[in-house]
């Protein structure tokens, strides 16, 4: 175990881990469960710990580093299968922001995880927009919100490129890593 946790402090930044996960096609069978705290939505399993799966001779740092990346693809899918079914409805696309959404190979994984197309925005600090947006809402710098997507634009979008067997096989696996995680705690 100790090689595993040399390996995850060489990579101090989110451009290296994107840098090293674009080295190999895919994940090795290398599922990661980032369930530090217990999974939340739609698990909400607070006795859950997190766990690298699917391990062989052949794995390697870039192999854990994808399955690092695909893990937040993954948990994003079940959290919006689950508004989908409560809603009734899914959604067309996935509109981004953050720190992570500078990760170009998150985001393609991102978009053949959920087969939707993900939009980043020219501006990914979207909350600190928010308030602002907000404020001059309040004080009547801007008329109306009809007024604000006039000062919208987007970076980028993502399309699937991954064929739907290969989407569903791998996400199944990782249903199956999060399964083995739950209730590890008694």
């Amino acid at each position: 175990m100790q090689w595993l946790r040399d390996s995850l402090q060489i990579i101090s930044s989110s451009a290296e881990i994107e840098t090293l996960a674009a080295t190999v096609d895919d994940n090795g069978g290398v599922y990661f469960v980032p369930a530090f705290s217990g999974l939340f939505a739609p698990h909400w399993n607070a006795a859950a710990r997190g766990a690298v799966m699917g391990l062989t001779g052949f794995a390697t740092r870039a192999h854990i580093a994808r399955a690092a990346l695909e893990a937040t693809a993954f948990q994003t899918r079940e959290v919006l299968e689950s508004m989908a079914t409560d809603a009734g409805m899914s959604i067309p696309e996935l509109r981004v922001d953050g720190g992570m959404v500078v990760n170009e190979l998150l985001m393609q994984i991102q978009a053949d995880m959920l087969d939707v197309p993900v939009v980043r925005p020219r501006v990914t600090e979207t909350t600190a927009l928010g308030a602002a947006y907000a404020a001059g809402l309040a004080v009547g710098y801007w008329s109306s919100r009809a007024d604000l997507s006039l000062h919208s634009s987007i970076d980028r979008r993502w399309m699937s490129s991954l064929p739907a067997a290969r989407r569903d096989e791998s996400y199944r696996h990782w249903r199956k890593a999060v399964d083995r995680t739950l209730d590890w705690l008694d």
